[in-house]
């Protein structure tokens, strides 16, 4: 902030006058530094910063949604507060953006990894209402809602089907629902996880692997699109179903193969066979299948 009791040579002093005069010759310029309780030998100090808040004031003065925002910082505004005998600058949330925050303040209890952040918004009256394949699925997850709090754990779902039917966005719906009311989740992309765990050995591969394994609920996405390995099988996902299964924690899927495509998959050779049946086994425990068979929606 700008010492106004300081003296300037005369020189600098003239050429302050003269640019605050000219930014006056705009009347919006004039209209906000008119509500500054300042006189304008104090405001003449801070012209070129003025007339940045002043951009951003005429840009709010006609917004009429936080999608139009034309500000610097999407959302707030740079706004001029006296301090002392001067002024101090920042930004502040707009109306809009508040309102935002608190529509989407339930986002705190859904962690995603390696999936689009949009996902977090994936709601029940967004979903496509003229495919009659979702609507089991809607109705499923509809009780599991009332289950959940009543404290009762029904089991989640192994959806498969189609690739881009929406499959992923219909569990994060549900999800969705249930962080409104102070539920937390996990949805990970399951391919992209194997790698970052991978990668993560050595630093923070445990508090990682810790984390997704304990979720409340749990969504495995894209399950079966991954180069399987005895590592993959054995040590990570075995694990995480055991787990999730002796703790009564819902766990979803999402796969375009069906449990015996996936079974198939899981063999890397026949002695593998017990092995991948283990994990199908552990699958139908925690989750009941559904397929969505549907045109793709990405398009």
């Amino acid at each position: 902030m700008i010492q106004v009791g300081k003296t300037l040579p005369k020189e600098n002093q003239i050429k302050l006058k003269q640019a605050y005069m000219d930014a006056c010759s705009d009347k919006d310029f004039r209209e906000y530094v008119e509500k500054i309780d300042l006189s304008d030998e104090a405001l003449q100090n801070y012209t070129t910063r003025l007339e940045e808040a002043k951009e951003e004031y005429v840009h709010c003065r006609n917004c009429s949604s936080i999608e139009e925002c034309k500000n610097l910082l999407k959302g707030h505004v740079l706004s001029s507060k006296i301090e002392g005998k001067g002024l101090n600058f920042s930004y502040e949330a707009c109306p809009y953006y508040k309102s935002q925050e608190k529509k989407y303040a339930y986002q705190h209890n859904i962690t995603c990894f390696d999936l689009p952040k949009e996902i977090k918004k994936a709601s029940f009256k967004d979903v496509y209402k003229d495919d009659k394949n979702r609507l089991p699925i809607i109705k499923y997850f509809k009780e599991f809602i009332d289950s959940y709090e009543k404290g009762e754990r029904k089991k989640g779902i192994y959806l498969h089907g189609s690739f881009g039917s929406g499959k992923t966005y219909l569990i994060a719906a549900l999800f969705n629902e249930l962080a409104k009311k102070e539920v937390s989740s996990v949805l990970v992309y399951y391919p992209e996880l194997l790698r970052s765990l991978k990668a993560s050995f050595g630093s923070d591969y445990d508090e990682k692997y810790e984390f997704i394994k304990k979720a409340p609920l749990l969504l495995l996405d894209d399950i079966g699109a991954e180069n399987t390995t005895a590592w993959s099988r054995d040590e990570v996902l075995g694990p995480i179903l055991q787990y999730r299964m002796d703790e009564h924690l819902p766990t979803f899927f999402t796969s375009n193969l069906t449990m015996d495509e996936l079974e198939n998959n899981l063999s890397i050779t026949n002695y593998d066979k017990v092995k991948a049946k283990r994990i199908i086994e552990r699958i139908n425990q925690l989750s009941i299948p559904m397929a969505l068979i549907s045109k793709n929606r990405r398009n």
